[in-house]
């Protein structure tokens, strides 16, 4: 019954097991045994489920699997390696097949790349995650009492505690009108889709530069990573290769650090990131989704339910989780990236059921 509430709350999800904590700070760094590709070029070392003595009939099931519920792409990385990428279906404008090459939109995955670059500008001084959000949108950037508008922090944007009504049915609406008080920040958990768009304004600000400048100096070039934010409606949204998100989910594996390169160096700021964030979800980081969790406050509900995201993955996995299945799931235990991309496979926004399924084949063919 647990499981079947999960399924049905999160294809709520708009955008976008095992029941042991993880440890404050996850596993022991394994940097030594990771492979990073080559910033400057496309190749990409490979291995093989066979080398690797994964079980090669279960990789058949999962690629069946994957190609009849609406995937375009899938990647498997093994210490950085890649151990699984295929590609089905067609481009997002049907013209042509889906290939390496073929950009894809992130949805709320790339909630946890704003998290990342939220992390950055703090490290380059930029701001402090402590600060007001009006020190860099300006007062008034919402409806509510100056007073109120002035507890909201950028932490309580990353960890979605900014107090904000979110009983008035414009969730994904930034204007200020939109945005009014219900209780005072960080005094409640609620999945509000607005306040986190409006950080990559606060980043922008902050750094004197557009957000996709800021996403591509301090990060996509230092690593390889060809993606762009694009608006839509009051959404900003990241699309990019299957491949640019399997780079974000190594460097994420490896605690900020591409090879002997330091990107994100605030281990502090890292560590928080992904581990709980606040008291009300133990599930939510900074934007980051996280498994093996006693309790899940899922999004439209307030309280917590007595589960975890992904009963079939790893415990200490963490997920980057958006609308239609578009996932970037870490496993430090395993040193392990699993990128996919594509059309809902079902009905739900986010679609749980399939998640946890493509983790139960996973887990048949890696054991």
């Amino acid at each position: 019954m647990t499981r079947f509430l999960l399924v049905a709350v999160l294809s709520l999800f708009l955008s976008c097991d095992k029941i042991n904590d993880l440890p404050p700070i996850g596993v022991p760094d394994l940097n030594d045994d990771l492979y990073f590709p080559s910033v400057n070029s496309e190749n990409w070392e490979t291995t093989t489920a066979a080398e690797l003595e994964w079980n090669t009939e279960q990789l058949n099931d999962l690629s069946n699997f994957l190609e009849d519920n609406g995937t375009r792409a899938f990647i498997v990385l093994k210490d950085g390696k890649i151990v699984i990428e295929e590609y089905w279906g067609e481009n997002i404008l049907r013209t042509a097949p889906f290939t390496q090459s073929s950009s894809w939109y992130w949805a709320s995955a790339g909630k946890t790349l704003t998290a990342f670059l939220a992390g950055l500008a703090q490290q380059e001084g930029l701001l402090n995650i402590q600060d007001k959000t009006s020190d860099y949108l300006g007062e008034n950037w919402t409806s509510m009492p100056l007073e109120k508008e002035n507890l909201i922090t950028i932490r309580h944007q990353l960890t979605m505690t900014t107090g904000l009504d979110f009983t008035n049915g414009v969730l994904g609406c930034t204007d200020p009108e939109c945005l009014t008080y219900k209780a005072d920040a960080g005094t409640q958990w609620f999945y509000y889709n607005a306040p986190y768009t409006l950080l990559s304004g606060v980043i922008a600000n902050a750094a004197g530069v557009s957000y996709n400048q800021f996403t591509n100096d301090q990060l996509g070039s230092k690593i390889g990573m060809g993606g762009t934010w694009r608006e839509k409606d009051y959404n900003n949204v990241y699309w990019s290769t299957a491949r640019d998100a399997a780079r974000f989910g190594l460097l994420v594996l490896n605690k900020g650090k591409w090879g002997k390169t330091d990107i994100l160096t605030d281990k502090n700021y890292y560590n928080d990131m992904v581990t709980t964030s606040q008291d009300f979800n133990p599930s939510y980081g900074y934007l980051w989704w996280l498994n093996g969790k006693e309790e899940v406050i899922l999004p439209s509900f307030t309280e917590p339910l007595s589960t975890s995201i992904a009963p079939n993955a790893p415990e200490d996995l963490f997920a980057a989780m958006g609308k239609n299945g578009q996932f970037i799931d870490v496993v430090p235990s395993q040193n392990l990236v699993v990128v996919r991309m594509g059309e809902a496979p079902d009905e739900s926004f986010v679609p749980a059921q399939f998640h946890d399924a493509m983790w139960e084949r996973i887990g048949e063919m890696i054991e």
